[in-house]
């Protein structure tokens, strides 16, 4: 944390020493290679947005060649999708991990709440990325049938928790799922998505453990309370 509650932010961006060149990759391994491009590439974009990543910098990262990346990925567009892919995967992946059936309705959404917000707070890369096709208008999104598809998921679980809720007389009726995946991401994502003009403006870093803690408990109760009876 550097001095008046503000966190640091080129640690915070994995940016506190240079970037090392990847280790030399076996041609006849296609899906390590791949692997490796996009995981290198979303450091990039995650750093330096869409338009200010390059793909000659990715390429000298992951000593593949340039033409390589566009091999597996097309162009740059492509690369970005498939990294918003991987993203969104990633967090599709842990949710299903949760295993929230067996939960009771409002054990099962403070879990999933309580994720979102640790999984974000751990991952500010997704954050980034996804901040980043926004301010692209969402442009990248629509050529892919897979995020389509993932993003199903998510809405579905809420309305089974949420439904479940109804039913047991726990949660009141009348809520969107959809809306309240909104409420969620949104209460969530800011821990991120501002962290460091909320933590310069009010001297409060909100990468300090307690600080999360209390942030990640009010969260949880706020959500919770908004679905009660």
């Amino acid at each position: 944390m550097k001095d008046g509650g503000v966190p640091d932010r080129d640690k915070a961006a994995g940016r506190d020493r240079p970037a090392a060149r990847g280790p030399a990759l076996r041609a006849n391994d296609p899906e390590n290679t791949r692997r490796n491009i996009l995981d290198v590439a979303s450091r990039e974009f995650a750093e330096k947005g869409f338009t200010g990543a390059r793909v000659d910098e990715i390429a000298a990262r992951t000593e593949t060649s340039k033409r390589m990346i566009y091999y597996y990925f097309g162009d740059k567009e492509g690369l970005f999708v498939a990294v918003l892919e991987e993203a969104y995967k990633s967090i599709r992946a842990r949710e299903a991990e949760l295993k929230l059936d067996h939960l009771s309705p409002e054990d099962a959404i403070r879990a999933l709440v309580g994720f979102t917000f640790d999984f974000q707070n751990d991952n500010e890369q997704f954050v980034r990325i996804v901040m980043t096709e926004n301010i692209h208008y969402g442009a990248h999104l629509g050529s892919s049938r897979i995020l389509q598809d993932l993003n199903v998921s998510v809405i579905d679980t809420i309305r089974s928790i949420y439904s479940r809720g109804v039913a047991e007389g726990v949660f009141r009726p009348g809520i969107d799922e959809i809306d309240l995946h909104q409420t969620i991401s949104a209460l969530c994502i800011f821990n991120v998505s501002n962290r460091y003009t909320f933590s310069r403006i009010f001297k409060r870093d909100l990468t300090d453990p307690e600080v999360r803690a209390r942030r990640k408990a009010s969260v949880v109760e706020t959500v919770v309370r908004s679905l009660k009876a």
